[in-house]
């Protein structure tokens, strides 16, 4: 029993070690691509063998097609001289959509630098550049009539749009076909938000019924990540996930490389295209059928949601509304665009922790505007919630520490009959009422809250390039001059010193150099953890302190009781 500790310890570090295989079967490295060329600065984002193939609908869209048909349009000849780019500024994004076929080709999020040391080299989700290519297509095609597809050249009134004071923007583009067709696709911008909804009317002045469906294509560029304890950023899943009603899963290109696109049918669904902190989705009209294709095509993610068609009659109108997001995993913002896309703020199996400690983190936050300070209020709390439980235990330790010559002196006795010895020390405990198991019970309950909170300050975008004071400029990543480490070892240093020691002399010495280990592994840890994990000890510390003082004046009391109790008796 007396090597009780190192067992706690021991398993501590299976923990971390099942933890790291939990990420490494979830986000290993996948086999990196042949990827072709960097092509920079291309004028036209759409090469033509990027042309994706969608899934045919039926009258429904509930049964698709498996063999999927082609998206209209080829490569027109005198569409770049025709096509322009058109600027869209608001108050969080800075966009650019091309006349040719209303695609938006670039998106940069003001106030998210890439690093927090170049704060004008801001985070670009979308981009025509094969190194960071993302584009969003969006488009109706029809089988009978006219098709606005990614090669239409639409018509702009204006080359820069910027919203300015007013709390929404249209950026609208327009196209007419000779055959008196005609369709306006209008950009909808909200004050402070990253949603962006597009509208895609529609006006039928021929002759005859138009048949068609909307469909949205999102293209991502798809590489293996090379993982490093360096980097944090480089454990976070990199690629294209999905919620098809009932379930959100992430796909590894590997598996769609091996085994094909993906396709299913849902009234109730989104796709994205995830990475550390930011996201590109498409999120459909909930309760209508639509079709879902995610497929890898050499460095290229494409994904395609495709509606049920519609017919319009001559002489009448339809309006298509798509809503895309494009910005960073603010789960206020994604929650009001659909319940389930919360679900790409990757927090693991512990969601079910994670999610009630954001939202209690943000919800101190609001009152003391520092998360670092939100960190510590919530450790406080967390301590208060199971004071009771681990004061239990730290009594049970407080009296093993007062036991500890005794120990000694039964090991002396019986040190060359173990069978003897270990049934003396538990008939000791038994006596004493003492568990010597006690000790594993305050590890036991950190360790979920330790881990759920790893994933909260590693997935949650609200703490990124958070502040905390002093030295210390970003919660989520290490600290700079391990400041914090050195302190949390200390800390658990002068624990160690409350605590009995194990009776072993090889055992003690492991034990003295446990705090050492400990300060290098959480040194590259982020340092809101080690904040959590600091402060937890500092607690703790405070805690044990005061229940072996309560302890030795019991026991002080007992003695004193029994030496009146036998002067009574003498007398």
């Amino acid at each position: 029993m007396d090597n009780q500790r190192l067992l706690v310890w021991a398993a501590f570090g299976v923990l971390i070690w099942l933890t790291y295989q939990t990420w490494m079967q979830d986000y290993g490295p996948a086999p990196v691509p042949v990827t072709q060329p960097a092509d920079t600065d291309q004028a036209s984002p759409t090469p033509a063998e990027e042309q994706l193939a969608l899934p045919e609908l039926g009258e429904t869209a509930e049964q698709p097609d498996q063999t999927g048909t082609a998206l209209p349009g080829g490569e027109p000849e005198d569409s770049e001289s025709r096509a322009a780019l058109i600027t869209v500024r608001t108050d969080v994004l800075e966009l650019q959509i091309s006349t040719r076929g209303g695609t938006l080709v670039r998106a940069t999020v003001l106030g998210y630098p890439v690093e927090k040391d170049r704060p004008n080299e801001l985070v670009e989700l979308l981009s025509p550049e094969r190194s960071n290519l993302g584009l969003i297509r969006t488009g109706l095609r029809s089988a009978n009539g006219a098709s606005a597809d990614q090669d239409t050249v639409f018509s702009s009134a204006r080359s820069e749009y910027a919203l300015g004071d007013a709390g929404e923007l249209v950026v609208p583009l327009a196209w007419t076909d000779e055959g008196g067709v005609s369709i306006e696709k209008r950009f909808v911008f909200t004050r402070g938000r990253y949603a962006i909804r597009v509208e895609q009317t529609l006006v039928n002045n021929s002759a005859q019924p138009w048949r068609g469906d909307q469909y949205t294509q999102l293209l991502r560029r798809s590489k293996g990540v090379e993982r490093s304890m360096f980097d944090v950023d480089s454990y976070s899943f990199d690629g294209p996930q999905t919620y098809n009603g009932d379930k959100a899963e992430k796909h590894k290109r590997d598996n769609l490389e091996d085994k094909g696109p993906l396709e299913y049918s849902s009234p109730d669904g989104w796709v994205a295209a995830i990475q550390h902190h930011f996201l590109s989705a498409i999120v459909p009209e909930a309760g209508a059928p639509h079709v879902y294709r995610v497929e890898v095509s050499g460095d290229t993610m494409i994904a395609s949601v495709v509606g049920a068609k519609r017919t319009v009659e001559p002489g009448a109108s339809e309006t298509f509304t798509r809503q895309l997001f494009v910005g960073p995993k603010v789960q206020s913002q994604l929650g009001e665009l659909h319940e389930r896309l919360k679900l790409t703020v990757d927090y693991g199996w512990l969601t079910i922790l994670s999610q009630p400690m954001f939202w209690l983190l943000a919800f101190i936050y609001d009152y003391v505007g520092n998360w670092g300070v939100s960190i510590i209020f919530v450790t406080v709390l967390i301590k208060l919630v199971f004071y009771k439980m681990t004061e239990t235990s730290g009594r049970s330790m407080a009296k093993m520490r007062n036991l500890q010559p005794r120990i000694k002196a039964l090991q002396e006795r019986y040190k060359d009959d173990r069978q003897q010895l270990s049934q003396q020390m538990m008939d000791l405990y038994k006596r004493e009422k003492v568990n010597p198991a006690a000790g594993c019970l305050p590890i036991l309950i950190q360790m979920p809250f330790f881990l759920a909170f790893y994933w909260v300050l590693i997935e949650s975008v609200e703490m990124r390039q958070a502040p905390f004071a002093l030295w210390i400029t970003d919660l989520s990543t290490r600290d700079p001059y391990f400041i914090l480490p050195l302190i949390m070892g200390a800390a658990m240093l002068l624990q160690q010193k409350l605590n009995p020691a194990p009776a072993d002399p090889v055992q003690a010495r492991v034990m003295q150099i446990m705090p050492i280990m400990f300060t290098g592994f959480f040194a590259f840890f982020p340092s809101g953890l080690v904040l959590y994990w600091a402060t937890n000890t500092v607690l703790s510390i405070a805690q044990q302190w005061k229940i072996n003082r309560v302890v030795e004046q019991e026991e002080k009391n007992r003695k004193s009781g029994k030496k009146k109790k036998d002067k009574d008796k003498a007398k």
